[in-house]
């Protein structure tokens, strides 16, 4: 696996994990987090497919957007992230705040993205969960936030040395790019809520029956609204389900990136 940098047209500069050959695919982590959250991904998909893992702006070594961006933002980076790639069109996948990254690249880019896959994304949250959210990024932006918190969400018992890993990423991201994703992420459920049906590629949406925040129920609706959406429900597992059930989430991924056959 090599790092490189990415200078992207504005000037902006992303930290991307490379690996494989073949067909490209760029992953995009949630808020928090690093490109390394995607290890084990990185290691099944690189054995056929050119992966491209990205720090997202603000975390890692990438740099952050300009002060009060929201998800459009958000999305646009994700545009010029493909545009230095010279990739496209490429497969896109995202989990959490990066799942709602890749469908607005799905919608307003579709020329970009050849195929998308949301891990543990978020569809129009109730009014309870919403008030929940908004109160968290406030804290955040406040320097109230708590790194216990999202992990106690995010694991279950028996997951201590994956809980350890993503607190010490937790810990580390810069407290202002952490603020400014988790204020789009919080803000972002309902942006392009009602254009996931304009999303004609294929699409794998997938999560874990035990995220009480990005939940079965969101899964098989967003998968429902999209001409060629499928729902991947896997039992047992919660927000971290990439890393708690690398090989349930690998061989989906592996499944829905096979090329489709065309019939004569």
């Amino acid at each position: 696996m090599m790092s490189r940098t990415l200078l992207l047209s504005d000037g902006l500069t992303v930290r991307a994990l490379e690996a494989g050959q073949g067909a490209p695919v760029l992953l995009i982590h949630g808020v928090g987090l690093r490109a390394e959250v995607w290890a084990p991904q990185i290691a099944a998909l690189s054995q056929t497919h050119r992966v491209i893992a990205v720090d997202m702006p603000g975390h890692g070594e990438s740099d952050p957007l300009p002060a009060g961006a929201r998800l459009p933002d958000y999305v646009a980076w994700g545009a010029r992230v493909i545009d230095a790639l010279d990739a496209g069109p490429i497969a896109v996948a995202g989990h959490s705040m990066g799942s709602l990254i890749a469908a607005g690249l799905a919608v307003e880019h579709p020329a970009l993205v050849e195929r998308v896959a949301l891990i543990s994304g978020v569809h129009r949250r109730g009014d309870a969960a919403r008030a929940a959210v908004i109160a968290r990024a406030h804290d955040i932006a406040a320097g109230r936030g708590s790194v216990e918190a999202p992990l106690a969400r995010w694991f279950s018992a028996g997951e201590e040395a994956l809980r350890d890993k993503v607190a010490g990423w937790l810990s580390s991201v810069s407290p202002e790019g952490y603020a400014a994703a988790y204020r789009a992420f919080a803000e972002g459920d309902g942006v392009y809520a009602d254009r996931l049906s304009q999303i004609a590629c294929p699409a794998l949406v997938l999560t874990g029956a035990g995220d009480a925040n990005s939940t079965a129920e969101m899964t098989r609706t967003m998968a429902a609204m999209m001409p060629q959406g499928r729902a991947v429900v896997i039992e047992g597992h919660r927000h971290m389900v990439g890393l708690t059930a690398p090989d349930a989430v690998n061989a989906a991924f592996l499944e829905f990136l096979a090329p489709q056959e065309v019939g004569i």
